[in-house]
């Protein structure tokens, strides 16, 4: 709640600051430019037809850059300085969008008025942006110090490690909801007042209380534990930070340090909050795409998958998604029916489950393709580690234990692993095919992804699987 009231704040700032920067510079317009071109009045140039569609528009054009720049994404914990480049960086794009697209179409009766256009929008858009969104952030940043607006945090462990990391993160600001005790025989050493349970006790907790972030300082030196504990607090799509030096297996992760506190921020990954908008917004309208434009294909498919065997034309099954959140994946049947009536089995190239259609499907991977309503459903992206079963993936982690971080983004209809290794037959492959994605993981961007996808339609053109 806090959270979006915040980034309304910014929000309707951001374009109220932008509808009074874009009258100002049309004052700016009329006296450096419309003026000498016949315009009768201020009056009279403010209501000509084309300036009232821009008073419309642009403001809405604002909004949506600040939106795909990731300004909104993290409304609290904003530095300052960070505040000022990015502002600056932002408007400067936008001010050349906006003058080459509307600018130029001006004809003026000299070149050094472009000059003046361009820095007279680019400077006001600027200070009419920055100096309230500086006065929300210095506002927010007074309320986190007074606590009136602390995050609260849950720690779990209630040992001498435990207290020392709260007194730590109290000092900095944060609200110590309270602990939960380890099972077992670990000594508690927090106060008992704020000791609210055991770590069975969290679900309970999470529907009666107000948990903003979870702190993991558990004092077992068993890795199954650990990572049971870290596992079941995913579901509730909360910050997750934990020891370093307790979580010294996932060798993985980059250590990031709050003021010299050493928390790793499992929940976190690489992508910048313009990456993860942009991405966002290019896998709904890519799957909307395709949808649209394949469905002749997807009905020839259902055709020839009834024609093939008895049974569903389409595959449903669940895969365990982002922030270890379980989905129904789709997929068109390649295999007969009942093909896993005696557990859960991985294919391989001669699996003499998989139907005739479906091994043609397979080397072309066209049995992905429902898995565009995934993506449409926010299940999936277009590019990301592919899902498991809770099956396999409780079978890996008991060898790669750092499999966990590939929750922290939404799995993909295709990946890294796929198009350089492709399927795997067995756990041990599975770990194998893993390091691809984690190779992935730790290099997120947008020019990763658009590689990844050039490799597919590859993979696919050439049949590159089983």
């Amino acid at each position: 709640m806090k959270k979006s009231k915040q980034a309304g704040k910014y929000i309707l700032s951001d374009y109220l600051s932008a509808s009074v920067a874009w009258l100002l510079f049309n004052i700016l317009r009329y006296e450096v430019f419309a003026i000498d071109e016949g315009a009768s009045s201020l009056l009279d140039y403010l209501q000509y037809p084309g300036v009232l569609t821009g008073q419309a528009i642009i403001p809405f054009f604002w909004l949506v850059l600040y939106y795909f720049s990731g300004y909104y994404n993290k409304p609290f914990g904003k530095s300052r300085l960070t505040e000022l480049f990015s502002t600056f960086i932002t408007v400067l794009i936008g001010t050349l969008v906006v003058f080459f697209a509307l600018m130029l179409d001006d004809i003026p009766h000299s070149f050094k008025i472009y000059y003046k256009l361009f820095f007279g929008l680019f400077g006001l858009q600027f200070i009419v942006t920055y100096i309230p969104r500086l006065l929300i952030t210095q506002d927010g940043v007074r309320k986190i110090k007074s606590r009136k607006w602390a995050m609260n945090v849950l720690v779990v462990g209630a040992g001498g490690k435990a207290v020392r990391i709260a007194r730590d993160l109290y000092r900095l600001g944060y609200n110590i909801y309270g602990f939960v005790s380890e099972n077992g025989n670990i000594p508690v050493k927090a106060d008992r007042a704020h000791v609210l349970g055991t770590v069975e006790d969290i679900p309970a907790l999470m529907d009666t209380g107000n948990v903003d972030e979870f702190v993991l300082a558990v004092e077992s030196k068993s890795n199954k534990e650990l990572l049971g504990i870290l596992y079941s607090l995913y579901r509730y799509k909360r910050p997750i930070k934990v020891l370093a030096d307790r979580f010294n297996m996932l060798s993985k992760i980059q250590i990031r340090t709050i003021r010299g506190i050493p928390l790793v921020d499992v929940t976190d990954n690489n992508f910048s909050p313009a990456a993860q908008n942009i991405k966002l917004f290019l896998d709904k309208v890519c799957s909307v795409a395709a949808l649209v434009l394949l469905s002749p294909l997807f009905a020839y498919i259902a055709w020839r998958v009834k024609k093939d065997s008895p049974g569903p034309i389409f595959f449903r099954q669940e895969r365990i998604g982002y922030l270890g959140e379980p989905f129904m994946m789709y997929k068109f049947r390649t295999m007969y029916v009942n093909a896993e009536e005696n557990g859960p089995l991985l294919a391989s190239e001669d699996d003499c489950r998989i139907t005739p259609f479906g091994r043609i499907m397979r080397k072309y991977r066209l049995d992905e393709l429902p898995q565009f309503w995934n993506v449409l459903k926010g299940d999936m992206s277009l590019v990301g580690p592919r899902p498991e079963r809770k099956y396999f993936i409780d079978e890996i982690v008991k060898k790669a234990p750092y499999y966990y971080l590939l929750h922290n983004v939404r799995p993909g209809i295709t990946s890294l692993g796929m198009v350089k290794y492709g399927y795997a037959e067995n756990v041990d492959k599975m770990i194998e095919r893993m390091e691809y994605d984690i190779l992935y993981y730790e290099n997120m961007s947008l020019t990763l992804d658009l590689t990844i996808l050039i490799y597919t339609v590859k993979t696919v053109i050439t049949g590159k699987g089983i």
